[in-house]
């Protein structure tokens, strides 16, 4: 890192820099340094910091902040020498509940400016590694219909019958058909109240989304295949082309919607300016893995231990192939490594379309 120009990140409209320092306990850990705390003046009696609210009290002001208690471990630090940084550098205490305690972290100190740094800091440490963790739940268009697994398994069968002396191409690498989706966007829930909130945020969707398709389910077309990368002849994944029977773009128009939502919500992070729809179909993660996940996760496999597959013969002789057609009537919060009576993902909370 240049120190001379340190990675700035923009948090509510305050600029912090970033500094990275190494600790024996945790590979990296991020320190932020915030720039231009407010002024007392500037925080009335009983006022918010940003989302939270600051209290006085007998013995001075009080904020109180919800955090996961698996995020607990980074605001405490190595021997507690994090969290005695920060009541050093904030002058306030910060008392945080027993690990595996769901609960409020607690900042009190003599004055608001005070309070107001170390909530800010607080939140900053669990910003970076709430980042850091891996995704539990993620939205979902479920693609498991009958029909459309029948389609599915005819196409395996005929790829394998054409294509099984296609190097990397075998069993293994097929999606399971009941668990057959287009995946919108993923998210660390980390406890109870973080699922609850994104179950409330889904019902919130339920208007723009009625608003697009008319409170109609959606009639799409599964047809054609494609690959992710350059290469056909150095296939990784390889997925249905999905679109609206009509034509039009409502499909991704609601799947950019529900991201734009969410991230707002401070419940998922943006990745790219539009969702990529793809129903993925073969994927190399699944080889010799039962347990990987097709929403993006690698499992105990790492990107360099995949065996990529020759895919051209299958792009020549299916290219066009048609899985079939689907009224779509959901979208899921599904939950990440789970399985419901049906197969599919099980749900933490949905909507319907119709």
């Amino acid at each position: 890192m240049d120190v001379l120009r340190p990675p700035l990140i923009n948090i509510n409209g305050r600029i912090y820099r970033r500094n990275i320092i190494k600790e024996e306990h945790y590979e990296e850990e991020e320190e932020f340094s915030y720039m231009g705390p407010p002024d007392d003046e500037e925080l009335g009696e009983d006022e918010t910091c940003d989302t939270h609210l600051i209290e006085q009290s007998d013995k001075g002001y009080r904020c109180a902040i919800d955090v996961p208690s698996v995020l607990y471990k980074y605001i405490i630090g190595k021997k507690g020498e994090t969290r005695k940084r920060l009541e050093f550098d904030t002058k306030t205490s910060i008392n945080i509940p027993k690990q595996g305690v769901e609960g409020q972290i607690v900042i009190t100190g003599s004055t608001k400016t005070a309070v107001s740094s170390a909530v800010t800091r607080v939140e900053l440490l669990v910003e970076n590694f709430r980042r850091k963790q891996p995704f539990t739940h993620f939205l979902s268009f479920p693609l498991n219909d009958s029909k459309i697994q029948e389609g599915f398994l005819r196409f395996k069968d005929e790829v394998l019958k054409q294509c099984s002396q296609d190097h990397g191409v075998e069993e293994s690498i097929f999606q399971n058909p009941a668990k057959l989706h287009l995946t919108i966007g993923t998210l660390a829930l980390l406890n109870e109240m973080e699922v609850r909130k994104a179950c409330e945020h889904l019902q919130e969707c339920q208007n723009f989304i009625s608003d697009i398709i008319e409170g109609k389910p959606l009639p799409l077309e599964v047809t054609g295949i494609e690959y992710m990368n350059d290469d056909p002849a150095m296939v990784d994944v390889l997925y249905a082309k999905v679109n609206v029977r009509d034509g039009s773009d409502k499909l991704q128009v609601i799947a950019d919607r529900l991201v734009e939502h969410f991230v707002s919500a401070g419940l998922m992070v943006q990745e790219w300016d539009r969702v990529k729809l793809h129903g993925t179909v073969m994927n190399t993660l699944f080889r010799k893995d039962s347990t990987v996940e097709d929403t993006g996760a690698a499992g105990r496999q790492t990107v360099n231990e995949r065996e990529a597959f020759d895919a051209k013969n299958i792009l020549k002789k299916f290219g066009a192939y048609c899985f079939g057609e689907i009224e779509l009537n959901t979208v899921q919060l599904s939950q990440r490594y789970s399985t419901d009576c049906t197969g599919y993902y099980s749900s933490a909370g949905s909507i319907s379309f119709s």
